[in-house]
């Protein structure tokens, strides 16, 4: 006894007590295999289901920085793609591609998202300013942009990423 509390590290020899801080829930800090046990059907129905509720939080957020609050068109979309790959990135991992977290995939998931956030904000401005000043010129650039983006994520995230050892 200590101070009225039982020390159960002194009655079970096996266990150690060892003092921890919590653990980031992506950030793992060991490399573990991947897990692409879905079949492609089931991942190409998942990924659909994930992009559609991340494309909501994506333009949601879009369309509030840029048409309420005013922030220009880059800005605007460099945010809310932020918000909307981080929403598909944590449950295409748990869900679509059912992957444990992995440094080395982590690594590979934000070199991903990189490169996707480049080409979709990128297009997305070009076509913003290229077509008619119209009320279908900012979902319409948007759905384009997205759309690449979205086949460039599924194919290096199926045959690259969630293969990962």
């Amino acid at each position: 006894m200590h101070g009225g509390i039982r020390d159960r590290s002194r009655s079970l020899p096996h266990v150690q007590a060892q003092p921890h801080l919590p653990l980031p829930a992506e950030i793992p800090l060991v490399d573990e295999p991947g897990g692409t046990d879905v079949d492609l059907k089931t991942q190409i129905v998942r990924f659909t289901l994930t992009g559609g509720l991340s494309a909501i939080v994506d333009y949601g957020i879009y369309s509030l920085l840029l048409n309420l609050l005013g922030l220009p068109v880059s800005l605007a979309k460099a945010i809310s793609f932020v918000a909307g790959t981080t929403t598909a990135y944590l449950i295409n991992r748990r869900w679509t591609f059912k992957a444990e977290p992995s440094r080395a995939r982590f690594l590979a998931v934000v070199a991903l998202y990189a490169v996707t956030f480049a080409v979709q904000v990128g297009i997305n401005a070009v076509l913003y300013f290229a077509l008619p000043d119209e009320w279908w010129r900012q979902p319409l650039a948007f759905v384009i942009a997205q759309g690449t983006a979205t086949v460039i994520n599924f194919v290096v995230q199926r045959l690259v990423i969630f293969k990962l050892d």
